[in-house]
C-alpha cells in the first residue's frame, strides 16, 4: 500500500514537472540575446582593494603586536603602496595616516569573467 503511494506520488510529480520544464524551454527558445561585446579580463583595470569588516588597525610595523596608529573603517578610501606576506601599506585618503593593515581583512575584490 505505501509502495503503492510512493509510486503515484512520483508518477504524479513526473508528470507535473515535464510540462513545466518544456515550456520553459519553449519559451526561452525564440527569445533572442544580445551578444555583448568581447572583453578580456586582463584587459580591464584591477578592482579596488575594501574593507571587508567594520574596522580594521592600521599599524606601524606589519604584525599585530606593534603600535596602532588609526582605524581604517568599511567607507574609507585607500591606496595600497605595497605587500609584505599577508600584510599591505597602505595610506588611508580621508585621514592621511599610513601604516599596515592584515590582509585578512582589507583585499580587492574579484571580478569572475565568462569568455
Amino acid at each position: 500500500m505505501r509502495s503503492t503511494r510512493i509510486a503515484i506520488s512520483a508518477a504524479m510529480l513526473g508528470a507535473l514537472a515535464v510540462p513545466m520544464l518544456s515550456a520553459t524551454t519553449a519559451s526561452a527558445a525564440p527569445a533572442t540575446v544580445a551578444a555583448a561585446p568581447a572583453s578580456n579580463c586582463s584587459s580591464l583595470p584591477p578592482l579596488p582593494y575594501e574593507v571587508h569588516t567594520a574596522a580594521v588597525t592600521i599599524r606601524s610595523k606589519a604584525t599585530t603586536k606593534s603600535t596602532a596608529l588609526g582605524v581604517l573603517y568599511r567607507s574609507h578610501k585607500f591606496t595600497v603602496h605595497k605587500k609584505s606576506g599577508n600584510w599591505l601599506y597602505i595610506t588611508d585618503r580621508s585621514t592621511g595616516v599610513k601604516g599596515w593593515v592584515s590582509g585578512t581583512y582589507v583585499y580587492r575584490d574579484v571580478r569572475m569573467c565568462l569568455n
